[in-house]
């Protein structure tokens, strides 16, 4: 079969700002990361085969000249050093064990170096995506001028509707070439008509933001707070985080994903200093009625106009949310909107997955000891990890909320 994967940038922008983020900060460190399907899928016999022959592609997509230019010109806070660390790195499938039971559900697992392994979520989830929509016959079903005229009258809805909106879809898409037609149908739509109310941010794949001379989208995942839970512990690893991020990056990338381990812990412990000089914060989970007006009341609280910070919804929206929300928040603060599978597997008769690769484990160098990293979130269905460890740290946040 011949590989999905060809671009080495054909991956999320946060891979590379956290990756390089790890290089500065944990450059010893070692994780093991596991693959959830939130559906229990039963996949056909064989799917691991066919899963570990692109995993083994991968071995030979390498960056290029023209990607790192692109990313020189593009993404300005990334050193010079990192693009030559980026020229000698090369993907290892020794890393990704894939396993698939009698019923047919697959266990997959990344253990390696962090700054090698992180490379390994988007190309494994949009794998699984391509090769299950292709194996459900979705493909042979799939109407390229219909899909187009569709993704081409959804943009001028977004864009007529005021939105500032981007594309972050690349991990549940439907296929790289249908990820590609949306990217570039929303910047033909957006570059047709200078006087959009809403506004095109860019997408969060970097090939594709390259191709179509869109900005490149991302700053961090929740991995970063997960891992420095087990080094500073459940009630200031934000803030280290926070001071780590704006360390390494200077003030740049200033969009902060502060729901690892509900909001509570993270407002209470949320510094003057950090609020002014991050850009503003990322609400990928709970309410986000809810969670607009705590982030007001927080920024207020510490003598903040919160008009002057972005608040970036990305919660699994589809563009009738994002405009209810838009509503909402009527200006109180510069909200932005991050689309994924609604933009890219949004698709006929395709229903998309519901898949996710998580960081589950992790020690600071290889002579310490192994720990668990979790997640638990605003939302209860997107608390993953060790559940002993996750009901701990619950009850612990519970006594002293």
């Amino acid at each position: 079969m011949k590989p999905i994967i060809n671009h080495f940038t054909d991956n999320d922008l946060y891979t590379f700002t956290c990756q390089y983020y790890i290089l500065k900060t944990y450059p010893r460190a070692e994780v093991e990361y596991t693959f959830y399907d939130r559906n229990h899928q039963v996949y056909p016999k064989g799917f691991d085969k066919l899963l570990r022959e692109q995993i083994d592609h991968m071995a030979e997509v390498v960056i290029t000249d023209e990607e790192i230019e692109f990313m020189k010109t593009r993404c300005v806070f990334l050193p010079l050093w990192y693009f030559t660390f980026l020229r000698g790195f090369r993907f290892r499938p020794a890393e990704v064990t894939i396993q698939q039971d009698a019923e047919g559900h697959l266990d997959i697992s990344v253990r390696g170096k962090w700054f090698s392994t992180i490379m390994w979520e988007m190309p494994i989830l949009s794998c699984i995506s391509e090769l299950m929509h292709g194996l459900r016959g979705d493909f042979d079903r799939y109407d390229a001028a219909a899909e187009e005229a569709k993704a081409r009258a959804k943009t001028e809805r977004i864009f007529g509707s005021g939105l500032v909106l981007g594309d972050m879809g690349t991990r549940r898409r439907f296929s790289f070439a249908h990820h590609e037609m949306v990217v570039r149908v929303m910047k033909e739509v957006y570059d047709s008509k200078p006087s959009w109310p809403g506004k095109f941010t860019g997408t969060s794949n970097v090939w594709l933001a390259m191709k179509y001379n869109c900005v490149p989208l991302g700053t961090m995942s929740h991995q970063l707070i997960s891992f420095e839970e087990n080094v500073s512990g459940v009630f200031e690893c934000n803030f280290n985080v926070m001071k780590k991020f704006s360390d390494v990056y200077d003030g740049d990338n200033g969009i902060y994903l502060y729901d690892c381990f509900g909001d509570e812990v993270f407002f209470s412990n949320l510094s003057k200093r950090m609020a002014m000089m991050y850009k503003g914060l990322r609400v990928d989970s709970g309410d986000e009625f809810e969670q607009t007006e705590k982030i007001i009341a927080k920024y207020k609280s510490l003598g903040i106009d919160p008009a002057t910070k972005q608040v970036c919804f990305s919660n699994g929206l589809d563009i009738d949310k994002a405009i209810e929300i838009h509503k909402y928040v009527n200006g109180r603060v510069q909200d932005s909107y991050g689309v994924g599978t609604f933009l890219t597997c949004d698709v006929t008769g395709a229903d998309p997955m519901n898949i996710v690769v998580k960081l589950t484990r992790g020690r600071i160098t290889e002579l310490r000891e192994w720990h668990d990293c979790v997640k638990l979130s605003c939302t209860p269905g997107k608390t993953l990890g060790n559940p002993e460890k996750c009901e701990y740290l619950s009850r612990l946040l519970k006594k002293t909320a």
